[in-house]
This record gives structure tokens, sequence and C-alpha cells, in this order.
């Protein structure tokens, strides 16, 4: 029997891209920060997963929401020792 106090943070949301209907799974901070982004961009929630998903070249769309949202809040941070030499790659620019 699960514990109720050890729930996975993950939320399965449906969002509609390009016309269909998919089920997303991400934690909360993620989703919020998703939205953020889309509104200081100001496109649509739905467009921005919709680019997230053109662009990915593997791997689920879930893992491609938290490696975009990654590397948008990377790109606005400015560049500290612990990233020189470790290959980080460039922010996204979707």
């Amino acid at each position: 029997m699960k514990n109720p106090d050890l729930r996975s943070p993950v939320v399965k949301r449906s969002i509609v891209i390009a016309g269909h209907k998919t089920s997303v799974s991400l934690e909360d901070a993620f989703w919020e920060a998703l939205k953020v982004i889309a509104a200081a961009r100001g496109i649509s929630l739905s467009d921005q997963v919709q680019l997230i998903d053109q662009k990915r070249k593997q791997g689920n769309l879930s893992s491609a929401i938290r490696l975009f949202v990654l590397d948008y809040y990377r790109s606005t941070q400015p560049a500290s020792a612990s990233q020189i030499g470790t290959g980080d790659r460039p922010a996204a620019s979707l």
C-alpha cells in the first residue's frame, strides 16, 4: 500500500498542440515556469509547447519541456565558475 504522504509531485495534464490533444506529465514548478515563459513571450501555453515539440530531437515531450525550462532560466543567469568548461548546451531559443 502506498503512503499518501509520498505521492509523486508529477501531475498529468492535457494540452492541445497542433490541433491534437496530448498528455504531459510535469511537476508543478515546471508547469508554472512554462506558463511564465509563454506569457513573457506573448504566446499561449499551447503555442509554447508546440514550439518545444517541433524542436525536440529525441525523448518524450515532458523531458523536452523540462530541458527547455532549465535552459531558459540558465540563459537568464550570468555564467558562474561552476558552468565554465562543463560542456553545457547553449540556452534554448524557442
